[in-house]
């Protein structure tokens, strides 16, 4: 028993101890990054033009709201049929191994099919919207499988307490089980947009790096709209390879390229 007990203190050290480690590694990764980025700031990086990183910023933020407008209906829905309605088949179980499979899919093989069917297939040229439908490809994995298990940790008493007062399965679901399990879905999609506020591969074929907008131009349709969904846009991670990149085009790249890393280890 003395044995036992010793060796049990023992794995739990280790196990503390690794996870203190790699706790640790995050904290001085994202600390380093975040100091490097405050020591080289300059006011005018938070200009909109093209010595500044506004119109990216504006640009993450905007491409991964539209990819939230795709990838949070689709994704719960998605939770919620195998949640609630999918029965255990050889079919369910395809859609399964289906969902594993995109979520270990790499960006770059995202960003080409993205490029092909967005891109090539449609005719269109690189835009905001092909890059927010490649991004919501990377984030339905994520908010489908959160929703799933939010939905089954749910007592069972939830729903048929529900359903004995009269009330049907659809209302059971749409009026006690979602918003039960809302904190967890929520958890979910700010993961995705996580995700998608550091995707640099899979925009690079999809939402190109034109940056020119006018901010006193709300035609839609106008090129140079900024929120225009078909206009192509870069987003602050794909800025951040430009400048590490082809640095040249800015004397100040390094230090730009050190900020816009910095407001983006605080975004994700």
């Amino acid at each position: 028993m003395k044995k036992a007990n010793r060796t049990n203190k023992i794995m739990t050290t280790v196990l503390y101890c690794v996870g203190g480690f790699f706790l640790l590694l995050l904290i001085v990764m994202a600390g380093y990054i975040i100091i490097k980025g405050i020591i080289d700031f300059d006011p005018a990086f938070l200009g909109f033009n093209k010595n500044g990183i506004g119109n990216q910023l504006f640009n993450t933020v905007y491409l991964v709201f539209l990819s939230l407008l795709i990838s949070v209906p689709l994704g719960v829905g998605a939770g919620i049929y195998l949640a609630e309605y999918a029965a255990d088949n050889k079919f369910t179980a395809a859609i399964r191994i289906s969902i594993e499979s995109l979520s270990s899919l790499p960006s770059i093989v995202v960003g080409l099919f993205g490029y092909l069917v967005f891109i090539l297939m449609t005719g269109m040229k690189w835009n905001l919207l092909a890059g927010a439908l490649a991004v919501s490809i990377l984030s339905l994995p994520s908010i489908t499988t959160t929703t799933e298990d939010a939905m089954r940790s749910l007592p069972p008493s939830y729903k048929q307490g529900s359903m004995a007062l009269g009330a049907t399965h659809w209302k059971a679901i749409t009026s006690v089980l979602v918003p039960a399990c809302l904190p967890r879905i929520i958890t979910g999609v700010i993961l995705a947009a996580g995700r998608g506020f550091g995707e640099a591969a899979a925009l690079l074929y999809t939402a190109g790096q034109s940056t020119i907008l006018r901010w006193d131009n709300w035609n839609i349709t106008s090129k140079m709209c900024p929120l225009n969904p078909f206009r192509s846009g870069e987003t602050l991670a794909l800025h951040i390879w430009v400048l590490r990149t082809d640095g040249a085009l800015n004397a100040n790249s390094t230090q730009m390229a050190n900020f816009s890393a910095a407001i983006l280890v605080v975004m994700t």
